[in-house]
């Protein structure tokens, strides 16, 4: 099978204390944070960190987002977002994403975003040159 590119980045860390709800599991809207960090760690692991991409012109602003919850997790677990892209139109981008307890491997969330290419009046843009194509090559055959 020929050499392709990494499709799916993975990123670990420990769920804090201020993440959990009174019950002691991580409040909702926080994995929505979580797949904000997989996503920024998959586009600079292609060499295009967030804050250089934006500095050249485009916003990536997030126009939709799923979640399907599985299980809980909880203070002090450690936890590991994988996140792949998906898909790549001329002005959004999809990305998918699997939260798993890293530890024991269950399944916590999955969910998906996709974020849409604004310039600074908040109007939709093309993705162009560089980026697009970073993304294109990115993407399953």
């Amino acid at each position: 099978m020929p050499d392709t590119p990494q499709r799916t980045a993975s990123v670990e860390f420990r769920v804090r204390y201020a993440e959990t709800d009174q019950m002691g599991i991580v409040y909702h809207s926080h994995y929505l944070v979580w797949c904000e960090v997989g996503r920024t760690d998959y586009i600079r692991r292609l060499g295009m960190p967030y804050a250089e991409i934006e500095r050249r012109g485009p916003k990536l602003a997030v126009s939709e987002a799923t979640l399907r919850y599985h299980a809980p997790a909880r203070y002090d677990d450690l936890v590991r977002v994988e996140t792949t892209l998906a898909d790549v139109r001329s002005r959004t981008l999809t990305f998918e994403y699997r939260i798993v307890n890293a530890e024991t491997g269950a399944r916590l969330v999955t969910a998906a975003t996709t974020l849409i290419s604004l310039v600074a009046t908040g109007r939709p843009t093309a993705f162009t040159g560089d980026f697009r194509a970073r993304m294109d090559a990115d993407l399953p055959a």
